[in-house]
Parts: C-alpha cells; sequence; structure tokens
C-alpha cells in the first residue's frame, strides 16, 4: 500500500536526522530541499546518503499518485546553503551525487513554483496515507481518478496541483461525514512535519498558506469567546486565494489541516465563507463540546 509506505519512508528518514548534524540533502541543480528530507540535518555523510536513498524511494512512490511530481538530483553536502541564496554552487569534492529511484531523471523547470507544489504534495501524500490507513480507499480513488483525468489536459503543474487539492476538497465532502472529516484532519495533521507553534494556530496556519503561495494576503480578527457555549470564533480575510469554489462550496482544507496541525485544546468544529469584493472573508469556529460541521469545503454564503 503506497500510504504505509510513504509514512514507513518518512520515519526512517526522521530517524537517520540529527538537529546539529553538519550534512543535508538537497538538489544538485536548484539547491532546494524537498520532502521528505527538507528541513532535516544528518550527523555523517554516511546516514545523509541513506536518508538521500529512502528519499528517492519515496518520491517515487508518491509519483505513483502524481506523475508530474518533480525529480530531483539529490547530493549530500556539508553545510550547504541553496543555490540563489548567495549566486554560489557547492564544488564537486564537496558533494557525492546520490540519485535515488525516479529521481535525477528531469529537471524542475520552473523551480520558483516548488514551494506551492511541494506544499500541495505534502498535504495531499499526508491525507492520502490517513485514507489508506483508515479504510478510505474508495475516496482515494475517486480523487485519483478525476486527477488523473485533469492532468491530460492542464500542462500548468501548479494549476495541476491547485485542482489536486479541489478535486479532494469535493471528494471528502461528498463521501465522509462532518466527524469522519474532523478524525481525518486530526490524524493528518500529526503526518506532517513537525513544526514549533508561534502565537494563534490560524494565523500560524495562514501563514504557511501565504509562503507557499496559497494566498497574497490575510488578516485576523482577535479571538471571540462565549464562556456559555463553550466556542471560539476568529474571523479571517483571505486575498487572492488560490483554490477555486466548486459546486457553490469553497474548499478550505488545506487551512483547516493547518490549524489542526497546531491546536488541540479548542479543536476548529465549523466555518463559515462570504465571497467579498477583494477575497473572502471567513468565520472560524473552535469548540470543545460542539459536533464539527463541513471541513473539506463550506458552503458560500451571500455577502450581508
Amino acid at each position: 500500500m503506497v500510504g504505509t509506505t510513504l509514512a514507513e519512508i518518512r520515519q526512517h528518514v526522521e530517524s537517520l536526522a540529527s538537529p546539529d548534524g553538519p550534512y543535508v540533502v538537497h538538489c544538485g541543480r536548484t539547491g532546494e530541499r524537498p520532502i521528505p528530507t527538507a528541513g532535516n540535518r544528518f550527523e555523517s555523510r554516511t546516514l545523509a546518503e541513506r536518508a538521500a536513498s529512502a528519499a528517492g524511494q519515496y518520491r517515487a512512490a508518491l509519483r505513483r499518485y502524481d506523475p508530474r511530481l518533480p525529480h530531483y538530483d539529490l547530493v549530500v553536502s556539508r553545510d550547504v546553503e541553496p543555490r540563489g541564496s548567495d549566486g554560489r554552487e557547492s564544488s564537486d569534492s564537496d558533494r557525492d551525487r546520490h540519485p535515488g529511484p525516479g529521481v535525477g531523471t528531469e529537471l524542475e523547470e520552473r523551480s520558483q513554483h516548488s514551494p506551492l507544489v511541494e506544499f500541495c504534495h505534502r498535504v495531499a501524500a499526508a491525507v492520502f496515507e490517513t485514507l489508506c490507513d483508515s479504510g478510505h480507499r474508495d475516496v482515494e480513488t475517486a480523487v485519483m481518478d478525476v486527477y488523473f483525468e485533469l492532468a491530460e489536459t492542464v500542462d500548468d503543474p501548479d494549476t495541476l496541483c491547485l485542482c489536486l487539492l479541489e478535486s479532494m476538497a469535493v471528494e471528502l465532502d461528498q463521501r465522509l461525514t462532518p466527524v469522519e472529516q474532523a478524525a481525518l484532519f486530526t490524524e493528518a495533521a500529526t503526518r506532517l512535519s513537525p513544526t514549533e507553534s508561534v502565537g494563534d494556530p490560524v494565523s500560524t496556519a495562514l501563514a504557511t498558506l501565504e509562503e507557499r503561495g496559497l494566498l497574497s494576503g490575510y488578516s485576523c480578527s482577535p479571538s471571540l469567546v462565549d464562556l456559555d457555549d463553550g466556542t471560539r470564533a476568529v474571523d479571517v480575510r483571505l486575498t487572492n486565494y488560490a483554490l477555486s469554489p466548486r459546486n457553490g462550496r469553497l474548499p478550505v482544507f488545506p487551512l483547516v489541516l493547518g490549524v489542526y496541525r497546531h491546536e488541540s485544546e479548542w479543536p476548529l468544529s465549523s466555518l463559515r465563507a462570504v465571497a467579498v469584493a477583494d477575497g473572502w472573508e471567513l468565520t472560524l469556529v473552535h469548540s470543545r463540546d460542539s459536533d464539527p460541521t463541513d471541513l473539506a469545503s463550506v458552503p458560500i454564503e451571500p455577502e450581508a
């Protein structure tokens, strides 16, 4: 099963990593550090080479879902900085080429878009793994059937990845109950690389979406807490949100997944979406007691 394989490979890479290690795995052509080795360092060149090999296997497995997943020529370097940060390129004496399965056969021509592509694949992989492990293979199959149809006609990799997320939101909404959606996102959030939460979980999740290119700006209101109802609400405004409405509903699960990743005491239970002139206004409601409503996508309400 691909999902299990992805999870096991990622855990293997993490077991090889050391926070203060001097070696990193990156693309020898672009300097990028793709998943699952992104953010990891390794104590020795040998361990880093093992991680590079595992990363090749991981991306080959993930490519079964998306044949257009970028190929990287993975190399091991000591304290390398990504190419483009200072214009320098690692010397041959300071790196060992270590191509893994499915790696190094193609240069990603549009590396400037890779943060969006990598984010979409990271989110999709976490959800796919969880669907596999939770017995929802029918949902996984339905998403991929739609996605492969789109892949035959959509050439732009950014657009195709966004279509993947949009299709996934539709299938999750139609095939899973709100309670099942909440359980799915709770588990999928644990499969994403852990990060240190700084400040409000909603703002942290939105900052990630902005950094990865899913929106160009956002603003958040202060949280409003209703002690009688046991709820906490946050109003959010999104500018240039990259995901498009489907059937009168707005895909929101990447944001939901990000909030679940950082929030435990006040689970996100419902969202409202209103179209405004320059984007979207969302109301996110956190509740400790209420059952969740739809979380993958939400109905678009008329502006008041």
